[in-house]
């Protein structure tokens, strides 16, 4: 009992010097970081294994010419991740609350089921992510590595209990691991810079399954739960007293979202980087993260290849827990009630479970997740669009004319390269 009162004091004393920064009589170079922690926790969503697996597909295939689909990805998740927040921040409801609150039932149940189905494909690609750099790590079966994932992911969200802080700074350690693993790779992989920098400003495809992976690359990128629970963790987290107070706390939610998204866009850009460096050149049918780990061992050494399973482990960890309080989180806002956390880890758990008992190629999963997700994408961000440009909503906050614009610019070039991801899946060859 006792520790129990420690751990929630530490979200008390931010809470503390969150309201004295918000009135002025906190300031300093520190103070941006007591805000810090929403846009840490949804900046996990875009390092998770679906990322390994499109960013890696990217790099060993086109070298660095599809970076500029990196850091496109990561703008348009910017600009969402912030108007999550900002929704949160100024409304006190999050996304799911918010549709339920303004659609009509038969709309609000079909989105919740279509959140659902995107939970469920998340988490698949979480926990294989886990289990297979276990296994590798190891040598350990798929099914036990899944185990254990499903075991550490569970005492992670036991944490949450003590209080919003705790997490956010278990959630932000795993980020720095994953980020310095890729900080380490960079010094370990030989990198041609002036062809890296001309990949990240040069839009080019060079041809139709470059396609297929710049759509798979933003399909892992921009994703869905994110997108519901970034609302959800800025909508209660601080108290403001008056408008001045919450236009402050909106500039430091952009700040953050800045930085952490920023983050996770360079560890994305470190990885294609890798791939691209490690196996373009007479390795470039490597598509697998087992085939990229057998690889870099003898490529790098094992050193290499062990900093990119310990990323892969952070990250398949880490997602996990987000995915499911996005879960949690997306149930009770479009249906209203809860359910135990140990349930809801089981029903999402269940589908990776069967897929990796029918011996699925686990990294086909990964990428057909992708694709599940990418289905789901379009009702979260339309609604987004919809509620942050309404007055009767958002008051004195509601979007400027051409963040409404850029915003809409967004969901369209996703939709269509959705589009075009799904005729491809079935099929149908669009640059033929």
């Amino acid at each position: 009992m006792h520790e129990m009162k420690h751990s929630s004091s530490l979200t008390e004393r931010t809470n503390t010097a969150i309201g004295q920064a918000l009135d002025g009589r906190k300031r300093g170079m520190m103070t941006p970081l007591l805000f810090a922690g929403p846009a840490v926790i949804a900046s996990i969503a875009y390092m998770d294994p679906g990322n390994f697996a499109t960013n890696i597909q990217a790099g060993s295939r086109y070298g660095y010419s599809l970076l500029w689909v990196v850091v496109m990805a990561n703008l348009i998740a910017m600009l969402f991740q912030a108007l999550s927040a900002k929704l949160g921040i100024v409304t006190n409801k999050n996304l799911a609350e918010m549709c339920r609150e303004q659609f009509p039932k038969p709309v609000v149940w079909g989105m919740w089921i279509v959140s659902e189905i995107a939970a469920m494909a998340t988490d698949l690609a979480e926990f294989l992510g886990g289990a297979i750099a276990l296994s590798l790590l190891f040598g350990m079966p798929l099914l036990v590595g899944m185990g254990i994932t499903a075991v550490i992911t569970y005492v992670l969200l036991m944490v949450e209990r003590r209080g919003f802080r705790p997490l956010e700074l278990m959630i932000g350690g795993l980020v720095a691991i994953i980020a310095l693993c890729y900080l380490v790779e960079m010094f370990i992989v030989p990198v041609n810079w002036a062809e890296a920098g001309m990949g990240m400003i040069m839009p080019q495809l060079p041809d139709a399954q470059a396609l297929t992976i710049s759509v798979g690359i933003i399909g892992a990128t921009v994703m869905p739960h994110a997108i519901f629970l970034h609302s959800g963790l800025t909508q209660n987290r601080t108290e403001v007293k008056n408008q001045k107070e919450r236009r402050k706390l909106l500039r430091f939610s952009n700040i953050e979202v800045i930085i952490a998204l920023s983050v996770a866009g360079l560890v994305n850009i470190a990885m294609v980087i890798m791939a691209s460096s490690a196996f373009h050149s007479g390795h470039s049918d490597v598509a697998e993260i087992e085939t990229a780990y057998h690889t870099l061992t003898p490529l790098l050494g094992i050193g290499a290849a062990g900093v990119f399973l310990l990323s892969l482990i952070a990250s398949g960890i880490s997602s996990s827990v987000v995915g499911t309080m996005a879960g949690q989180m997306i149930m009770q806002g479009f249906v209203g009630f809860r359910i135990p956390v140990w349930v809801r880890r089981l029903v999402t758990m269940i589908p990776a479970f069967i897929v990796v008992a029918m011996d699925v190629n686990a990294t086909d999963a990964l990428v057909y997740s992708q694709v599940v997700l990418s289905l789901a994408l379009p009702a979260p961000m339309i609604a987004l669009v919809m509620f942050t440009r309404r007055r009767d909503i958002m008051g004195e906050f509601v979007n400027s004319r051409t963040t409404v614009v850029i915003s809409i610019i967004g969901t369209v070039i996703i939709l269509a390269l959705n589009i075009v991801l799904l005729l491809q899946t079935f099929g149908v060859n669009i640059m033929a």
